[in-house]
Formats: C-alpha cells, sequence, structure tokens
C-alpha cells in the first residue's frame, strides 16, 4: 500500500476513532550490467597484452605509481546522522587525504578481541547516512545488517569528497587506499582481533572491495556482490577521471588484476545481475584465491539477504590461526529456499520530556507533532513492505480528572467492540484493547489501545498495523509498551 495513502487513511481512522472513543507517529541503485562482446579468452589475451599502468607487474605497484587526473573535482557536504546509541560510533579514520568519517560498532565492553567486518555499500556516494539501520524488504536488503545482528562488529567507512570529508570523489581509485586505511583504523580498536578483519561490498562497493582485495593481503577473506570486471559497466554519468585516458580504466577494472589477489576472495551474484561479468573474471584467471558463484533464479538484490547471513555464519565459524572458509553451492541455493526471518528492527529510546516519560522505539520512526498540537505521531519516513515502515503509533495526553480518564476511554472503546483489560504498567493503572477494524473504504487494521495514568494525566497510546504486517506489529507493540517509563 502506498504510504501516503496509509498515513491518509491512519490520520482520516484516528480522527474518527478519537471522536467516538473520547468524546464518549534504499535504495536500491541503478547500475548499468551491459554485457561485453569480449569473451573470457579474449580479456586474458587483453590482460596479457597490456602496457602501461597494466603491465606494470602488480596491482599495488601500478596503483601507487599511477597518479589520476580528475576532470570534475566533485564532493557533498551531508551530514551524518546519528547512529543508533550503543550499537555504533560515529568515528574519524585517517587516510592518504586526511580523516574520514566512519560507523563502527561500539566497544562491546566485555574485554575481548572480536571479528570485524568492513562493508561497503552499493552506489557512487562516497558517504555514509542512516541507509544501514533502514531495514529495507528481503528481496533488497543492501544494508549488510546481517552482520552485526550476528554479532559480528561492523564498519561502514565514508570516502574521500563525501560526507565533508576531504579530497573530491575519485570513482574507484582513491577510494581504494580509504579501504585500506580502514582496515588500519579497525586493526587499532582494542576490542578488534586485528587477524579477523574481513571486508565486503555489494555492487560498486563490491566492485571496490575486489579492486582492495588485488591491493592488499590484509584481509582474511573478502566478499564481493555484485562486483564487475570493467569499470565500463558501471554508471559511466559517476567517472570524474579523464575518460580518453584507458590507463584510468584499467586501473579501476578488476579483471586485469586477478592474479594479484592472495587472500580468500568471494564472488557472488545472481544469474540475472552482473553475472557476464563475474564469469568473465572466473574464466580469466586460475588464482585459487578466487571462489566464483553465480546464482540462478536470483538477480544482483535477491541474493543479499539470504547470502549475508550465510557469509556472517562462515565469519563466526573462522576461528583458526589462518583463514578456513569454504562456501558451497549447495549452501547458498538452500539459503535462498529459505523462508524470510523476520528481522527485529534496531529500538532506540526517546524522551518526551512534556510528558517525563522514555520509551523505545524502532530506531528509523521519527516523532512530530500532530497538526492540532494535542498529540504526538511516531512513524517511519520510509517506505518499505514490513512492519516497522507499515505502522504507526499516536500518543495524546488528557486529564485524569475528566471524561476522558482512563475509566471513560475504558467504557468508550468497550462500547465500539474493543475486548479491554485492566492492566498495571511500572505501578500505574492502564487499560489495554486491541482489536481488528475496518475503514468504510473496506481496509483492515490492526488497532491497539493502551491508556497509563500518571500522575494527573491519562496517556493514550494508539497503534495502528495494515492487516498485512500485523502478525510483526504485535510483538513490536508490546516492546515499545515493555519500555516505556516515567521520571518519578
Amino acid at each position: 500500500m502506498n504510504k501516503k495513502l496509509f498515513r491518509k487513511a491512519f490520520a482520516l481512522f484516528i480522527t474518527i476513532m478519537l471522536a467516538a472513543s473520547v468524546t464518549a507517529c534504499g535504495s536500491g541503485e541503478a547500475e548499468s550490467t551491459a554485457s561485453s562482446e569480449k569473451g573470457a579468452a579474449d580479456k586474458a589475451e587483453e590482460k596479457e597484452e597490456g602496457s602501461g599502468a597494466a603491465s606494470s607487474g602488480g596491482f599495488a605497484k601500478a596503483h601507487d605509481a599511477f597518479t589520476t587526473k580528475l576532470v570534475r573535482e566533485e564532493n557533498d557536504d551531508y551530514p551524518i546522522p546519528e547512529p543508533p546509541e550503543g550499537v555504533f560510533d560515529i568515528v574519524s579514520y585517517s587516510s592518504k587525504v586526511g580523516d574520514l568519517a566512519a560507523y563502527v560498532s561500539s566497544d562491546p565492553g566485555d574485554g575481548e578481541k572480536h571479528p570485524m567486518i568492513i562493508w561497503v555499500v552499493g552506489g557512487w556516494g562516497n558517504g555514509i547516512d542512516d541507509f544501514p539501520f533502514t531495514y529495507p524488504t528481503w528481496d533488497d536488503d543492501q544494508t549488510g545488517s546481517a552482520f552485526w545482528q550476528e554479532g559480528i562488529l561492523t564498519m561502514y567507512p565514508s570516502f574521500r569528497g563525501g560526507c565533508g570529508n576531504p579530497g573530491y570523489y575519485e570513482a574507484l581509485f582513491g577510494e581504494v587506499d580509504d579501504i585500506v586505511s580502514a582496515y588500519e583504523y579497525a586493526a587499532s580498536l582494542p576490542y578488534v582481533d586485528p587477524e579477523r578483519i574481513y571486508l565486503g561490498g555489494h555492487s560498486t562497493g563490491g566492485t571496490r572491495a575486489l579492486l582492495a582485495s588485488e591491493y592488499t593481503d590484509k584481509f582474511r577473506a573478502v566478499f564481493c556482490f555484485g562486483a564487475v570486471d570493467e569499470i565500463k559497466y558501471h554508471n559511466n554519468d559517476q567517472f570524474t577521471f579523464d575518460t580518453d585516458d584507458e590507463e584510468e580504466y584499467k586501473m579501476r577494472s578488476p579483471i586485469y588484476w586477478l592474479d594479484d589477489i592472495e587472500s580468500p576472495t568471494f564472488l557472488i551474484e545472481g544469474r540475472d545481475g552482473n553475472s557476464e561479468c563475474l564469469e568473465r573474471m572466473e574464466g580469466a584467471s586460475q588464482n585459487d584465491n578466487i571462489h566464483c558463484y553465480v546464482i540462478e533464479n536470483a538477480d544482483h538484490f535477491s541474493v543479499l539477504a539470504p547470502l549475508t547471513r550465510v557469509v556472517a555464519e562462515k565469519i563466526l565459524a573462522d576461528t583458526g590461526g589462518e583463514a578456513s572458509i569454504v562456501i558451497t553451492p549447495g549452501e547458498l541455493e538452500e539459503a535462498m529456499r529459505q523462508d524470510p526471518p523476520f528481522p527485529v528492527p534496531v529500538m532506540t529510546e526517546r524522551y518526551v520530556e512534556d510528558l517525563g516519560m522514555t520509551f523505545a522505539c524502532p530506531y528509523v520512526w521519527d516523532i512530530t507533532v500532530n497538526e492540532d498540537g494535542s498529540g504526538l505521531e511516531v512513524y517511519s519516513s520510509y517506505n518499505g513492505a514490513n512492519a516497522w515502515d507499515m505502522t504507526a503509533l499516536y500518543i495524546t495526553p488528557f486529564d485524569a480528572e475528566g471524561e476522558d480518564g482512563l475509566q471513560g476511554l475504558k467504557e468508550s472503546i468497550e462500547e465500539e467492540g474493543y475486548p479491554v483489560e485492566e492492566i498495571s504498567l511500572r505501578g500505574n493503572p492502564a487499560v489495554d484493547g486491541a482489536s481488528m477494524v475496518q475503514t468504510d473504504e473496506g481496509d483492515l487494521y490492526y488497532q491497539r489501545y493502551m491508556s497509563v495514568q500518571h500522575g494527573g494525566e491519562c496517556i493514550v497510546f494508539n497503534f495502528i498495523a495494515y492487516e498485512d504486517y500485523m502478525e510483526e506489529a504485535v510483538p513490536l507493540f508490546q516492546q515499545i509498551i515493555d519500555s516505556i517509563a516515567f521520571d518519578d
């Protein structure tokens, strides 16, 4: 259901229900996946006969000796949203162009050293935003959230030119240096095991990760989803370098440097994604450190949610002195057949000063004052097909001594056919009722009223969920109710 229509329906529905009860709250990126007329044999021959940077005897040496020519100096100063407290911290890591921002998992505080993965998101932006915490749909989860949800420390680096960082976008050249710098920062953290730092990425991020694997062997293993073999198959509109210079392309194209990979590197893509790029790379090198998987009946995005969870399991089990990760096609195929689990959203604490009240809700929910100023609307600004984006909460205070007090509300919602239970919430009297309701247009919603009396006020929590998301919404609403606390 369209989010605007959903909220409009909510607003109308709330108006009707409150009138009755009171008087009686990714992204998918678009990239070119054009096929090449050259086969794997042609690519191998081209690599063998290449000149200049591409035949200089190793990617790291060639990369460090090459000076890119930028024809457009582009950057941005987009602000970095605050991450969920206790889940991630905003940090700065040193690079060749200066300090760059990143989200990094908070210190678990257990005195142990833990594995970490550096995850490079897709798209051409060099900054970071709340993308890792927005929880898109199961068939397009580019967030890499599977790792930190499974207890693996995660770092999301921004790059030169992004979010007010020094430097400019270099379209897969200088960003490789930034990834290496991110590794150095991660390895310096006292709660990170420097011998178990992994690298992963999707799409443009997958290509960046693959180039970094060709540049350095510092990463224990590298996981590249949807990488391309040559940069020309990416979105050319984003190229800031001199496109008349063939060497610029070669320095950004992984197929010319595959033999330099020394860390176990896994290339994964859906058949309907950039699979031709993957197959060309598979045919262009006999490097035993490269492992390629084309997933049938999948595309550039649908492989991510199920298969990043497989990767997370492998990382957690990879505890020996050296990397020992083995992934079989059968394991990936089985993971693709699994029913999507319900991912629990990140819950963060919110404080309403006027009410002296604290409660937890999904990180992606915003709190706004409603139009008439009588209460708060709490909801997500995203349009994902999930329980946290397609539900809402309305908080309204009333005078406990008036007709809108606890008993008045109880009688009103009982008259509307709601089963109502008298409960206690942290020692405060409360009433709780829930029911399925139907609008005049025939849409069904799950609605739950919970009113708690605290001091001279009754605070009504009105939860609404579109019927398709009721199963996931009910425990989510209960989490919110269980988190409610008052100052005294």
